[in-house]
């Protein structure tokens, strides 16, 4: 049986479609870890949001990017990124929004995504994340570094250890200026936060008590401009 077409969308398809695309994002597995995945793929032409009430965070990286990919009427662009690296983090009651504009008879949709909403004190109730790097365009939260060099040259991040985060696996070398401004702390630990970003990998994403619900508009995003 054909599924339903109206307005020239498919909305079996649109379901099969929009629900992993923030799925994938929660659960990409170990494709980063074996090389299977580069940090290199190119990017929707959606943002998404994430909140979270705390982030604690090991070997932090930060350098400056590029992310490019299509819009959603197929247009090429490019869009400068802050592009944070942790070898291991740990996120208490976080929450993941991204709206579909549009759609066809129903207006914009919400896609929600939460996880780690409870047992704050108990890291095993916690999302976590093993060598993640996450490609943000706005952040605001409460910070606190341990041990933080500021200035250090982008190729330099980390290069006496191979273990820890440097530059994202896999990044060409014109989306990244290895002479460029970055840092690196120890530690960072970051309180009520609401982050902006293009793109997130990581070799393993751990989601406790994980929740994922479309919705009607945009009330549903974590949170307000």
């Amino acid at each position: 049986m054909k599924s339903q077409v109206r307005g020239g969308t498919r909305w079996k398809r649109f379901a099969v479609v929009m629900v992993p695309s923030v799925a994938a994002t929660a659960a990409i597995g170990v494709g980063l870890a074996q090389g299977a995945l580069a940090a290199s793929f190119a990017i929707s032409g959606q943002e998404f949001k994430v909140k979270a009430k705390s982030l604690e965070g090991y070997d932090f990286v930060q350098y400056g990017s590029v992310d490019a990919g299509k819009d959603l009427e197929g247009k090429p662009f490019a869009a400068p990124v802050a592009v944070s690296g942790f070898s291991e983090a740990y996120i208490t009651e976080m929450c993941q929004s991204v709206v579909t504009p549009k759609v066809p008879f129903i207006g914009d949709v919400t896609l929600q995504l939460t996880a780690g909403t409870e047992g704050a004190k108990d890291k095993n109730k916690r999302v976590y994340a093993k060598d993640i790097y996450l490609d943000v365009s706005s952040l605001k939260a409460d910070a606190e570094f341990k041990k933080i060099d500021i200035g250090v040259a982008t190729g330099a991040l980390n290069a006496e250890d191979k273990n820890k985060p440097g530059v994202a696996p896999g990044t060409p070398s014109d989306r990244v200026n290895l002479n460029g401004f970055a840092q690196r702390a120890e530690e960072a630990t970051l309180n009520n936060v609401e982050q902006k970003a293009w793109a997130t990998t990581a070799a393993t994403f751990k989601l406790p008590n994980l929740s994922l619900s479309l919705h009607r508009g945009t009330s549903k995003e974590c949170f307000q401009d």
